[in-house]
């Protein structure tokens, strides 16, 4: 039980100096990585008909979303930020699909979506690392 908890609490303070020494680029990406674990697991959760664990995961899933969108920069990004603004309206609804779907489905294609974004993402990190 104790070497459990110590490796939970060096997951936790690994993971926080990790955010604090990214840039924002990174900090994207980890969000990004962020939704992704948790619509995995409220995929899993919904398959062990977990409802409890997967509305935390849903809600955590949004939360990221809705952080992703409050970073647009809709002054300057243009089509861009419009567009991803909407997608990720889009995304947001269709999380809250299942419950009313109780299937996988709009897990399955909100994952996907993220994923695009999140290769897309990562594809640039060279144009953007800082020097």
């Amino acid at each position: 039980m104790y070497n459990k908890s110590a490796l939970t609490q060096y997951q936790q303070i690994n993971a926080q100096t990790g955010i604090v020494d990214a840039d924002p680029h990174r900090l994207i990406q980890l969000l990004l990585d962020g939704a992704l674990d948790r619509i995995a697991q409220a995929k899993g959760a919904l398959a062990s008909g977990d409802v409890a664990s997967m509305g935390e995961a849903l809600g955590k899933a949004v939360g990221i979303i809705a952080g992703l969108q409050g970073c647009l920069d809709r002054e300057r990004g243009g089509d861009i930020a419009a567009n991803l603004d909407r997608l990720y309206d889009y995304m947001t609804l269709r999380l809250m699909d299942v419950h009313r779907e109780r299937g996988a489905a709009p897990l399955d294609e909100v994952g996907s979506l993220l994923g695009t974004l999140k290769g897309g993402w990562d594809g640039i990190r060279e144009q953007v690392a800082p020097n």
